[in-house]
């Protein structure tokens, strides 16, 4: 297993994206493997939080790439975000699902679930998962096929094909990790 470093966050944020389905994240005691996510991809995205500039509230997006963007929604869900692209162009991949294997296995199917299971809130916002022991995100050579469909949840950017969701949980049962 390979911690995933910067250049890998680094990359263009549909990349990036794609490239998240089938990585493990690793956060405390708990391990998930990534079965959904979506672009948010800087200016030119209406659904992005950057898109009308730098606010205190999305600051982190325009930072290194690699920081973890924990937000508020509803006022009751936490959502988090790895800031993906070059320092300066804010964007970020919204984790919105994943499937733990450990300590035991549940689907984690939308972003307001995953972080209230794994306990991620806002004081986990502005965060490297680079080089961390606590909290960080793993190749483990999982391939999963994915199908790629227009966001959800949102009101602006809904046409465009930038969520990715796992095909297929079947290959899951055979992942077995220490």
């Amino acid at each position: 297993m390979k911690q995933l470093t910067v250049d890998f966050y680094e990359q263009d944020s549909l990349v990036v994206a794609k490239n998240l389905i089938g990585k493990l994240i690793i956060f405390n005691h708990f391990k998930a493997i990534i079965t959904e996510t979506e672009c948010y991809a800087g200016f030119n995205d209406p659904a992005s939080h950057a898109y009308k500039g730098l606010t205190k509230r999305n600051e982190v997006m325009f930072g290194k790439a690699g920081i973890s963007y924990v937000y508020l929604i509803y006022g009751m869900y936490n959502c988090l975000n790895i800031v993906t692209e070059k320092e300066g162009y804010p964007s970020a991949i919204l984790i919105r699902g994943a499937y733990l294997i450990s300590p035991e296995k549940v689907n984690l199917n939308g972003p307001g679930k995953l972080c209230k299971y794994l306990g991620i809130d806002r004081e986990h916002n502005k965060i490297s998962l680079i080089n961390n022991h606590i909290f960080y995100v793993v190749d483990v050579d999982l391939n999963p096929e994915f199908i790629t469909t227009t966001r959800i949840g949102i009101t602006k950017g809904m046409e465009l094909d930038w969520r990715f969701v796992v095909k297929n949980y079947d290959f899951i049962n055979s992942v077995k990790f220490k």
